[in-house]
């Protein structure tokens, strides 16, 4: 499946390109990455932002770059994780330094949440986060994600948010 092209009120989800990493590696070399499984140098960045970027093709979700529309520069990704690394399909989110406290990570969350529960066919989602990032569970409340203790997390002391497909 190709990666779609996604439009709310102020941003476009598109496809990652070769010119986000640059970006993605400064978040993921930064002490901001430790929610994220970092810091990590360019090789470990780079494998996670292919990652993002090969899950449409091999699962049919992936990442998407957050742009605010009419500026094709990244100011983060949201994404759809699927695969040995998850326990269950995740709704990930992360901003570049800079872009925080906008909304962005809200408005770009709900769009993905919306396409995974329509075109993307999915029932469920989750977030995982370390219980001290607040700025995350934040933006999970916001979106409808409910604290699901019972949920296999992806690492040891992490919580998850579940967001429910509901009936149209």
């Amino acid at each position: 499946m190709m990666a779609p092209t996604l439009h709310t009120d102020r941003l476009t989800l598109r496809p990652l390109v070769p010119a986000d990493f640059e970006d993605y590696a400064i978040l993921m070399a930064s002490e901001r990455s430790r929610w994220m499984g970092g810091p990590a140098g360019t090789d470990k960045a780079w494998g996670m932002f292919c990652t993002e970027a090969a899950g449409w093709a091999l699962f049919g979700a992936g990442g998407l770059a957050i742009t605010v529309t009419g500026d094709d520069r990244s100011v983060g990704t949201v994404q759809i994780n699927i695969g040995p690394l998850f326990p269950e399909t995740e709704l990930g989110w992360q901003l570049w330094d800079g872009a925080e406290g906008r909304g962005y990570a809200t408005e770009a969350g709900a769009a993905l949440r919306d396409w995974a529960f329509g075109p993307g066919g999915m029932t469920t989602l989750v977030s995982y986060m370390d219980p001290a990032n607040r700025a995350s569970a934040r933006v999970a409340e916001r979106l409808g994600g409910r604290l699901d203790p019972d949920a296999k997390v992806q690492d040891e002391g992490d919580i998850a948010y579940r967001f429910e497909r509901t009936a149209a």
